[in-house]
């Protein structure tokens, strides 16, 4: 490890204190004698700043110590420089680092932030916005929707809006799919397009996934079954193909027939009609859980 290392931190993140976590990084940094510059995001174009400081220094690492918004902007701001990623989980559903397997306890974070083991994963760009893990358009983008109209944070926040968002929901909606050459009309009430395996409650809605294949999947969701729906937020879900079709690629269109919640990374998008997903080819090189 060349010892220098950039802490980015979202201070608001998750709605918790990050003194400690602050504190455990500074302590683990002395004890490796690498040195440790800290960026405390402000919301005022961080991205740009965060992107300055990277190219004024050389780091081999960045930590990051917020949400998943956090993460995307960070790696915008890093490009294609060959940098490592640590993330160490402070969101309120922290999806990224669910898939990489990153533990709940500061201790298990830290070890794997200050570690070795790497993915070279794969980015996605849905409707220009970096993806990571899990966009989507749906009874979930509008779940995320009701939670960021909420006042409870974290998982039960999720939990609270789940019936509410069922309940006043229009779907199924209609989706025409273009990928690998061939279109597909569905009645659905999820279109995932997924890097990744789960979402950030832990739901694995893509269990043949896979981050560093070099492809992604589009997930269709086809039945409004309320038992399934909400596995979809909290369990596995049924892989049938009466209630899931699958498609795997490296770009796909997806038209919507009216305007349909929008989400990335758990970032809720607005109501679109139309999105396009593709893989970038650029890659990130992220410290993961074994």
């Amino acid at each position: 490890m060349r010892k220098n290392i950039l802490f980015v931190i979202n201070p608001i993140a998750g709605g918790n204190d990050k003194e400690e976590i602050i504190e455990a990084v500074k302590q683990r940094a002395e004890a490796l004698m690498v040195a440790l510059e800290i960026y405390k995001t402000t919301g005022e174009q961080d991205g740009k700043r965060i992107a300055k400081i990277i190219e004024q220094s050389n780091f081999s690492r960045i930590l990051i110590a917020g949400g998943d918004g956090t993460v995307r902007e960070v790696v915008d701001a890093i490009k294609d420089k060959d940098i490592l990623v640590g993330v160490l989980p402070c969101g309120s559903a922290n999806g990224l680092a669910t898939n990489l397997d990153i533990p709940d306890d500061l201790e298990g974070q830290l070890k794997i932030a200050f570690g070795e083991a790497f993915m070279v994963m794969d980015i996605l760009e849905v409707n220009g916005q970096t993806c990571l893990h899990i966009a989507d358009m749906g009874v979930n983008a509008a779940l995320i929707e009701n939670y960021e109209e909420s006042d409870v944070r974290g998982k039960l926040g999720y939990l609270l809006q789940t019936i509410p968002t069922l309940a006043q929901s229009k779907f199924p909606f209609f989706v025409h799919v273009e990928a690998n050459g061939e279109n597909l009309r569905e009645k659905v009430i999820l279109v995932a397009i997924a890097n990744a395996k789960k979402f950030g409650t832990g739901a694995n809605i893509n269990p043949t996934g896979f981050m560093d294949d070099e492809q992604f999947e589009i997930l269709l969701f086809k039945n409004f079954d309320i038992a399934e729906i909400i596995k979809t937020f909290y369990g596995d879900i049924s892989q049938s193909k009466e209630f899931v079709t699958t498609i795997k690629t490296t770009e796909a269109s997806i038209k919507c027939e009216d305007s349909i919640p929008f989400q990335v990374d758990g970032e809720f998008m607005g109501h679109k009609k139309v999105v396009h997903a593709k893989i970038r080819p650029e890659k990130l090189k992220v410290l993961c859980g074994s």
